[in-house]
């Protein structure tokens, strides 16, 4: 008899999280009938208790906002990654006990360009200066030969952004959000902006712009997104980052190869059943 493997994803707010919905195909298509993949709706005071009450079924957690930092003084390990953002998102428990911690977004997020052909890029543009836009840099050093221009609306971000650049080794220049028409000129863009935030540039699109990374998936498409590909320009969404954070992560806690065409099925057709 298999023995019962649990895994979840922790955050607060966690209702709306893809995550289930990609981990559980995966583990049909892998034929996984004894592992189950939950959410929970944790905060960061509710978090170490949830922590200390994981048993040895447990094989792995996935972190959501606010938990990717909280999560780090209860780890015995931390990868490159994660330390290079200061920001967790997946938790493996091993065997022995121990709980180490990595950050599937950034190689997520590399994946996701590489899938649709960016490889390398001169320069980028990155809108907003949040936890996203950590990572956003984090990728860019991997792929961007040049400078990086920051798009925030204030001082204090544009420090947050230039201290950033400066840990992550990316030559971070920093515009103040009044300029940001000038970020769609840029090979590519990187938005991180919540929901209705880049609306007012969708009009601002060049006729044969770069390449879009839009890391929102619900709604899709953004304004933004659905004006860019309207050019014929490429589109990466926040679904192609979910999906390929997740593909790591579900190899990480499995040990198998994850299948990439069937989570992202799944993630689309979760996302066109929800109502507007």
């Amino acid at each position: 008899m298999s023995v019962t493997r649990r895994a979840a994803v922790l955050g607060s707010p966690i209702a709306h999280s893809l995550s289930p919905v990609l981990h559980r195909a995966a583990y049909t298509e892998l034929g996984l009938d004894h592992w189950s993949y939950d959410r929970f709706e944790v905060d960061e005071a509710g978090l170490p208790g949830f922590v200390e009450g994981l048993d040895s079924t447990w094989a792995g957690l996935s972190l959501t906002m606010p938990l990717k930092r909280a999560i780090m003084p209860m780890l015995d390990g931390i990868s490159d990654t994660a330390a290079s953002v200061e920001a967790v998102n997946t938790v493996v428990l091993t065997e022995d006990g121990r709980r180490l911690g990595d950050n599937t977004d950034i190689p997520g997020m590399v994946a996701a360009l590489r899938e649709r052909g960016v490889e390398k890029v001169e320069t980028a543009a990155v809108l907003g200066a949040g936890a996203t836009a950590s990572s956003a840099l984090a990728a860019l050093a991997e792929i961007c030969t040049g400078p990086v221009t920051a798009y925030v609306r204030s001082e204090v971000r544009a420090d947050e952004m230039r201290g950033w650049g400066r840990r992550l080794g990316v030559d971070v220049r920093v515009a103040d959000w009044a300029e940001a028409d000038e970020a769609l000129r840029a090979p590519l863009v990187i938005a991180t902006t919540p929901a209705g935030t880049t609306d007012a540039l969708a009009g601002a699109v060049p006729s044969a712009p770069g390449t879009l990374f839009d890391v929102l998936y619900d709604p899709w498409p953004t304004a933004l997104a659905s004006r860019w590909a309207a050019t014929g320009a490429g589109v990466v969404g926040g679904l192609d980052l979910l999906v390929h954070q997740a593909v790591l992560q579900v190899e990480q806690m499995t040990g198998l190869d994850a299948p990439l065409a069937v989570m992202r099925a799944a993630g689309e057709t979760a996302l066109a059943a929800r109502t507007h």
